[in-house]
């Protein structure tokens, strides 16, 4: 899938790339300055080199540009040298080739040593072999990290071999929840293997990409009686306060060698949602939990979005020059163009989210936000891809109580929309006027899989086109559900599968990702497997022209 005719991106990591140094290219390519000379060891003298104990990553990988992210483990910056590459990981000759050597910023204890480059003006429809060393100050290099990714196709149909290209996604959420974390015994968090195994062109986590609020303990009691166990390391064991907890929340699940192996060779599309700082707060809550000495929301939400947004390969490529660090306050809502098949709208459903209450008012109460309702209006319907997929971290018919209150958009009230709802209902009837086609909805959240169809004909509410919405998850976090659903859209729950209430992730069954299939004829497969990889659910969706 994805194009790949003999090889898949593992095979290249694992043999095709040489470990020979860096070399910097002529005056004139796009690397951010000059690498210094490597200084000769004194003999006798043992020098201490920089490593990079979280891997590497790509994220948000459009036609022309790619996100890179690391992390060293002291000050230094980012080199990274991307080659154009065929199938087999040969480097391209002629008018195929590219190789560019780029550079970050000097980074410090002030971003936890991540580094972000902004890689842009790449030709579209090309896989690249990728190379990350950090420098330090005296010009001495780290040892090499290596990944690859490919570009997604580009141009109008009909133009190239690449255009007409096939690609394929999976998406998922809820990563080491309810203090299911790393089991060596296991293998690790094996069902990112699952996923990796499918060679996708990119990964969607849909939010939770960590459980600040879940400690991680040594041993965890399963409903059986089984014993969970756990790697601990300083700073998961109570719940995320300081920045410094915050972020090692991130760098525990880096230490997952299934994790970082797929963060490597597939891109990342990240979504911030409740538990990258605690569960279902909204702006402006103090809490009401004795674990916290810091209850107060809004000090917490900073905290958890600057370590999110340190580890995640999130940014616009094109403001990543230098002179910038990549950590500048980034809009998590955000258009990923996939070619001329697919555009990628991913939601912010925590940024602009107001407190959750019976969802009953008769007015609109903010979910998305304003500036993101009409930026997602505008986006979809004035998109010119074949298919428009919403990446959703929250689901739009589930209900899921908080308390006497609700935590997404769904009211539990199957009468006209109210509060929450109202929103959804002004996208809705957006897309229906501009004739915007062909729009599918994913998402997670709730730890179960399903499958949704939405039709005016079944719904309250009536001005809008039937559309499809899958769910899909955990990764690696304890199974709930099936919730119930709100008629207010009127949804169907065509299929769900979910496990048994806080059952842990260790025989895979009841951990569920999607993955999705777009053929070049841009016919569109949605399959819905568990931590296997095996398909438990699979939606053939015709494109409507």
């Amino acid at each position: 899938m994805g194009g790949m005719a003999t090889l898949s991106r593992r095979g290249l990591l694992q043999g095709t790339l040489a470990a020979s140094a860096l070399t910097v290219l002529p005056a004139g390519t796009a690397a951010a300055g000059p690498l210094r000379p490597v200084r000769p060891s004194t003999p006798g003298l043992v020098r201490r080199r920089l490593h990079l104990p979280s891997g590497i990553a790509t994220g948000d990988v459009t036609s022309r540009s790619a996100v890179l992210w690391s992390r060293t483990d002291g000050t230094g910056r980012m080199v990274a040298r991307l080659r154009a590459v065929d199938d087999e990981g040969t480097p391209l000759r002629g008018a195929g080739s590219f190789d560019r050597t780029l550079t970050s910023g000097w980074v410090t204890d002030a971003t936890d040593h991540t580094a972000k480059i902004g890689a842009t003006d790449l030709p579209p429809g090309t896989r690249f072999a990728l190379e990350v060393r950090f420098e330090d100050e005296d010009g001495v290099l780290s040892d090499v990290a290596r990944g690859a990714f490919r570009t997604a196709p580009g141009g109008a149909r009909g133009r190239g071999r690449d255009d007409a290209r096939g690609q394929s996604f999976v998406w998922t959420g809820d990563t080491a929840g309810q203090g299911w974390g790393i089991n060596p015994g296991l293998g690790g968090m094996y069902c990112y293997r699952a996923m990796h195994d499918l060679d996708p062109d990119f990964f969607i986590h849909a939010g939770d990409t960590v459980y600040a609020d879940g400690p991680i303990q040594a041993e965890v009691v399963e409903p059986d009686g089984s014993v969970w166990r756990n790697v601990v390391t300083e700073g998961v064991v109570k719940v995320a306060e300081t920045q410094e907890e915050f972020r090692a929340r991130h760098r525990y699940n880096l230490m997952d060698h299934n994790v970082r192996a797929m963060y490597a060779d597939v891109p990342v599309l990240a979504q911030w949602d409740d538990h990258e700082t605690t569960n279902n707060w909204w702006a402006g809550e103090v809490l009401e939990d004795d674990r916290y000495t810091v209850r107060d929301v809004d000090t917490l939400a900073a905290r958890g979005r600057r370590a999110w947004q340190e580890y995640q390969p999130i940014g616009d490529a094109r403001a990543l020059r230098p002179g910038t660090t990549g950590f500048e306050d980034q809009r998590i809502h955000r258009r990923i163009e996939r070619g001329p098949q697919l555009d990628v709208f991913c939601l912010g459903m925590r940024t602009f989210k107001g407190e959750n209450t019976a969802g009953r008012e008769p007015h609109a109460t903010p979910l998305l936000g304003e500036e993101q309702v009409q930026w997602l209006i505008d986006g979809v319907t004035s998109s010119r891809a074949t298919w428009k997929v919403i990446a959703a971290d929250l689901p739009l018919g589930v209900v899921v109580p908080d308390g006497r209150a609700q935590e997404p958009i769904a009211n539990a009230d199957d009468g006209a929309p109210l509060g929450r709802e109202l929103e959804l209902a002004r996208v809705l009837k957006a897309f229906k006027d501009a004739g915007a086609r062909n729009v599918v909805w994913v998402t997670a959240d709730v730890h179960y899989c399903a499958a949704h169809h939405y039709s005016p004909e079944r719904a309250a509410f009536t001005d809008f086109d039937e559309f499809w919405e899958f769910v899909a998850g955990p990764i690696n976090a304890g199974s709930f559900g099936p919730n119930g659903l709100d008629g207010t859209f009127g949804p169907e729950q065509v299929f769900a599968k979910a496990g048994p209430a806080g059952g842990s992730p260790r025989d895979g069954r009841f951990q569920f990702f999607g993955h999705v299939e777009l053929a070049e004829d841009d016919v569109l497969t949605v399959s819905l497997r568990d931590g296997h990889g095996d398909t438990v659910f699979s939606k053939e969706l015709l494109p409507r022209r």
